[in-house]
């Protein structure tokens, strides 16, 4: 791989209603913010993610693991503590945005990159390489797993999580006027009109398969939204979740809503604000998956 040191200009950012958005590489790679309020929320849904998948951050049976590539690594987080599970590994997170911060494990390093250009990694150099919730900045899906299955050892590893942005109940609570369910149905108009449309469980495992991975293995949780389940776990996870509602409507819609669907900010404002105060009705027995 090749480096170079960075630039004034990739520290240059677009300030829109009120929020801190990446425009080194263009201001339609990536919809949502990269301000200090985003970087809390992702750093939130980090712990989220730890909870829903058992408290654990990968799946894959990892054995002493040499390079690990964190695509789209956004705070670091996940890297970070990679680095500490696995102390014998080196581990690379890029991502569009330097907003990492500078005091990390000396196993782990970052690096700025737009993963959807041709990698500058080498063949089979990845043990492990992980993704989450990058697919509203994937432009070309078969380009990326290409990328990702050359740079891939031998009998390596892949994980990537994507979530479908879809609300779903199971008691009739949730109605075609909920605040939450019109707010997924814009941004999914809103993806799809940029070309990049979200992919599900079946539309992953078949972009795998095409670049030639082997062993696929499809897994999903469920994310309830507020504390209504009774299980533990879960009602801890949704408490968790509905303090994620309380950002993550805006970090999602502003941009993608006026750039992309023409709306105007007090609109789009009234369709997050909307889908907030659905996350909060205790009367709505909502998750996503």
């Amino acid at each position: 791989t090749s480096t170079a040191s960075l630039t004034s200009s990739i520290n240059q950012y677009v300030f829109e209603n009120g929020r801190r958005y990446h425009s080194y590489y263009g201001t339609d790679k990536y919809l949502m913010p990269t301000d200090e309020q985003e970087q809390d929320r992702l750093d939130l849904h980090h712990e989220i993610m730890r909870l829903a998948w058992d408290n654990k951050l990968h799946e894959s049976p990892l054995n002493k693991p040499h390079r690990i590539l964190n695509i789209g690594t956004r705070t670091g987080i996940w890297a970070i503590e990679m680095a500490d599970q696995y102390p014998m590994a080196e581990v690379v997170g890029t991502d569009l945005s330097p907003i990492q911060p500078g005091w990390v494990p000396t196993n782990c390093r970052f690096e700025v990159d737009d993963a959807m250009l041709n990698w500058t990694f080498k063949d089979n150099y990845f043990d492990f390489i992980h993704s989450r919730n990058i697919c509203s900045g994937v432009s070309n899906w078969k380009h990326l797993m290409s990328e990702i299955m050359r740079c891939t050892t031998p009998g390596g590893y892949v994980e990537m999580c994507e979530y479908s942005l879809s609300i779903h109940c199971d008691d009739g609570t949730m109605k075609d006027n909920n605040g939450l369910k019109i707010q997924g149905d814009h941004l999914r108009d809103a993806m799809v009109k940029m070309g990049r449309p979200l992919p599900d469980i079946k539309s992953m495992k078949q972009l795998m398969e095409q670049a030639g991975f082997e062993d696929i293995k499809a897994m999903q949780v469920t994310d309830p939204i507020g504390p209504w389940p009774k299980d533990p776990i879960q009602k801890r996870l949704g408490a968790m979740v509905l303090l994620h509602c309380d950002t993550v409507a805006e970090s999602y819609g502003m941009a993608a809503f006026t750039r992309v669907l023409g709306m105007d900010a007090d609109e789009a404002r009234g369709i997050c604000n909307g889908a907030r105060q659905a996350a909060r009705n205790k009367n709505f027995h909502m998750y996503s998956l």
